[in-house]
């Protein structure tokens, strides 16, 4: 379950990757189809996994920041080391490495064939906070992080 993402508008948001189309060769996931991952290093140690959104070569995705695993969790522990069940997926460089993202899903379209999909699941029920995004230095006080109060979604 998703419980925690960042908007990053493309050429507008300083923030995104895609600010006034810059181009580099490890950003180029980001202007693919709307429904394709975008994944990138952070700092050249942590993979993140993105969801594009764009329209008119924009470059817009989605960060996702942190989930709560339903299943596989034996694997995510091993992937994860030792590290409490709240650290498992509480990060986006903690998912990357839970899911084990790489470079190789960049530019992957989340089809429902895809080795990397969304499933269609029940909607939580939760409440939605909306806060300025965290760890950026431009555009930092957008409010376009998006948390699922998933204590309450779980009751």
């Amino acid at each position: 379950m998703i419980v925690e993402t960042e908007a990053y508008l493309g050429f507008h948001d300083p923030a995104s990757h895609a600010f006034r189309h810059r181009r580099h060769r490890l950003h180029r996931g980001i202007y693919g189809p709307a429904g394709s991952w975008y994944v990138y290093r952070s700092y050249g140690i942590h993979w993140c996994l993105n969801l594009t959104t764009p329209t008119d070569d924009d470059g817009g995705a989605v960060l996702i920041r942190a989930v709560v695993p339903r299943e596989g969790l034996e694997v995510i522990r091993r992937r994860r080391g030792a590290v409490g069940e709240r650290d498992l997926t509480n990060g986006p460089g903690k998912l990357g490495q839970a899911f084990a993202i790489t470079g190789e899903h960049d530019g992957m379209v989340a089809t429902a064939s895809s080795p990397l999909r969304l499933l269609d699941t029940p909607r939580a029920r939760g409440r939605v906070l909306v806060t300025p995004r965290i760890g950026i230095s431009h555009a930092a006080d957008w409010p376009l992080r998006f948390v699922l109060d998933h204590r309450i979604a779980a009751r």
